[in-house]
Order: structure tokens, then sequence, then C-alpha cells
């Protein structure tokens, strides 16, 4: 089981932008062009105005810890060498929940609230992987 991959992603047109990004260790994020909102996963539409039309900035990559779960039993082989690792949902700074690994503590010590901030692994020459390293 020498080097097996996590799954990796397939980006599509609407989500290209954040995966290219990931690669050059940037977490882009869209904003919608007519009220002004963050949102994640990229989509055409806004969730809140329904407008078409989106711009892509850079976040911050900072946010706080707002649920998590500690596991224990991998889904698939490529996740056994990080048992047991902490995987969170995370509250970023502009707005927008986000889910990863969380890393940078024992998972047991991972808290609600804990400030994070994100890191990328480079897990084959096109893809860089988000997650998060407690500050």
């Amino acid at each position: 089981m020498d080097d097996v991959l996590p799954p990796l992603p397939e980006p599509g047109p609407d989500g290209r932008e954040f995966w290219d990004g990931c690669r050059r260790h940037e977490l882009r994020l869209q904003r919608c062009a007519s009220c002004d909102r963050a949102r994640f996963a990229p989509r055409p539409a806004c969730p809140w105005c329904g407008s078409l039309r989106a711009v892509w900035f850079t976040a911050s990559g900072r946010g706080r810890v707002f649920s998590w779960t500690v596991v224990h039993r991998p889904t698939l082989p490529a996740f056994v060498p990080m048992l047991p690792y902490a995987a969170g949902l995370i509250a970023l700074e502009e707005g927008v929940l986000m889910v990863g690994q969380i890393r940078g503590c024992d998972p047991q010590a991972v808290r609600a609230g804990m400030e994070v901030r994100v890191e990328f692994d480079d897990v084959s020459a096109d893809v860089s992987l988000p997650h998060w390293r407690v500050v």
C-alpha cells in the first residue's frame, strides 16, 4: 500500500479556479457580484440572491473550528496512516464553511473556536489538497 492516494478531485467548470488556486497554495473563493456575499462550494448562482455574476478572490485562509469529529476507522486505505485524525467544519473569516483535516494538535484536544489556518498538501503533480493547522 505504498503511496496510496486519497480520492482526488476532478474539477468541473465551476470549481476549476478553486483547485487551480489550491495548486498555487491559495485559497480561492467566489463572491457574489450583486450581494457581495462569499460562497463555498463554487457554483454558478448565488444561493442568497440568485445572481449569476461572481468574482473570485483569495481568502485569508484563517478561521475557527465550528464542529469536528475524530476518525478512528478509515473509510479508505489512503487514510490508514493518518489515524486517528480530526476532521472538522471550519468557519472562515470570510463567512463560509469548509471541511478538512485539522492538524497541529492531538485530535482529542480539538475544541470549538480553536483558531486554524489553511495549509496545502501537494498529493500529485496536479493536485494540492487543503487542510487546517491549529494556530
